[in-house]
């Protein structure tokens, strides 16, 4: 289970270690074959598709969720920094949204940084650090969504 720190705020931090190397882990955040295997995966009733991101500044991702009743999310973001394996920063917005959307949708950009520490041969810690989270609700929704893609992620990792 991913440890779990930040504040009440508009933060989320989310640790965990990885058995596999960090290039391997790094390239589980940058690559589309590996993206469709965990990330945004948390909620086995959603479909998800990604598009082929566009890892280096300046560069674009999109997601697009949808649930089974039809709603669907896309998502999307700019990439900021890409330090391979060392670190990825991007920015992480809902563009398309149901007309009434719950308090957990974040009305605007926020900034996800993840950074790749090396704990061994075989052993990567990830710390994500989610920021600019406008509310609680934005906070706690983010939190448990990133805990969810850390437990998938986990389990691609140990398949491959």
């Amino acid at each position: 289970m991913a440890a779990q720190t930040g504040s009440a705020g508009t933060t989320v931090q989310v640790r965990r270690v990885f058995s596999a190397p960090r290039e391997k882990v790094f390239r589980a955040w940058t690559e589309l074959e590996a993206l469709n295997h965990w990330m945004c995966r948390d909620v086995e009733s959603h479909q998800v598709r990604h598009s082929k991101p566009d890892v280096r500044p300046g560069g674009r991702y999109e997601i697009e969720v949808k649930t089974p009743e039809g709603i669907t999310y896309i998502g999307g973001g700019v990439y900021r920094e890409v330090k391979p394996p060392e670190k990825l920063s991007f920015t992480w917005l809902w563009k398309t949204v149901p007309e009434k959307p719950d308090a957990s949708i974040q009305a605007g950009d926020s900034l996800v940084t993840v950074e790749f520490f090396e704990r061994g041969a075989n052993s990567t810690e990830v710390v994500l650090t989610h920021e600019m989270l406008t509310t609680e609700g934005s906070r706690k929704s983010h939190k448990k969504g990133w805990e969810g893609c850390f437990d998938k992620l986990a389990e691609y990792l140990g398949r491959q």
